[in-house]
């Protein structure tokens, strides 16, 4: 009986480009999970390499310490989510100003719930880390404030948004946003929640916003309420 030679297959070793790239992403997602689970004061660089595996030694050939391994963390959520929102197009004979609204709140809880972890310490961890890093973080939320206000501005002037000072409705919107994903993390909710979340904070934001004053008389449009401009950064 004629037996098969078996050539014993030779393993093929990685680029070492690709191997490097692979060791950043393990250290990556062990970091996520330890101060996903920890904090990120709480958790030490000892903490992290022995989740990932690797020498503490390895750790320091890709980040110089804790803090950079979390600030590419959360360089990288806020990318995913800016991503997520579209530019309102007002002369888009396709879809109307409110579903494009609909849909950019559907994105941002969507992109948010389908990382609970990040999201967490975005909101929780990511202000106090260092002088440097909070001043990133700002810069971050007066831009999407910013942007918002502009939006808001333009809305005005179409008549498909309130009257009022648009930088206050701005902080109204994201800090609403900020809390509905803050809770819906403590309570675990998922990605399959975004529907039924972005059904609530759309209708929120449709018809939150008093038309009348108290006692039903308009409400005249004045100074007060109003914020000072952000000073620009050097």
């Amino acid at each position: 009986m004629l037996w098969a030679r078996v050539v014993p297959t030779r393993s093929r070793k990685k680029p070492p480009e690709q191997a490097k790239l692979e060791r950043r992403q393990d250290i990556l997602a062990a970091a996520r999970e330890v101060f996903s689970r920890r904090g990120y004061h709480p958790t030490t660089i000892d903490d992290i390499v022995a989740q990932a595996g690797v020498a503490r030694g390895t750790f320091y050939l890709y980040y110089e310490d804790k803090r950079a391994v979390f600030s590419e963390l959360v360089d990288r959520f806020s990318a995913k989510v800016t991503m997520a929102i579209a530019r309102i197009a007002t002369d888009d004979n396709t879809r109307t100003v409110g579903s494009q609204v609909r849909d950019n709140i559907r994105a941002i809880l969507a992109a948010c719930l389908a990382d609970r972890a990040m999201t967490k310490l975005l909101l929780t961890d990511a202000i106090g880390v260092d002088s440097a890093f909070d001043r990133r973080i700002t810069s971050f939320y007066d831009e999407v404030v910013q942007l918002l206000t502009e939006s808001l501005r333009e809305g005005q002037s179409l008549g498909i948004v309130h009257e009022g000072e648009p930088r206050v409705l701005a902080y109204l919107m994201i800090g609403s946003l900020k809390e509905i994903l803050y809770q819906a993390v403590l309570l675990g909710l998922g990605e399959e929640s975004a529907d039924a979340l972005t059904h609530q904070v759309h209708d929120f934001f449709a018809r939150g916003s008093l038309v009348v004053g108290e006692g039903g008389a308009a409400r005249p449009r004045g100074a007060e309420g109003r914020l000072p401009a952000s000073p620009r950064r050097a």
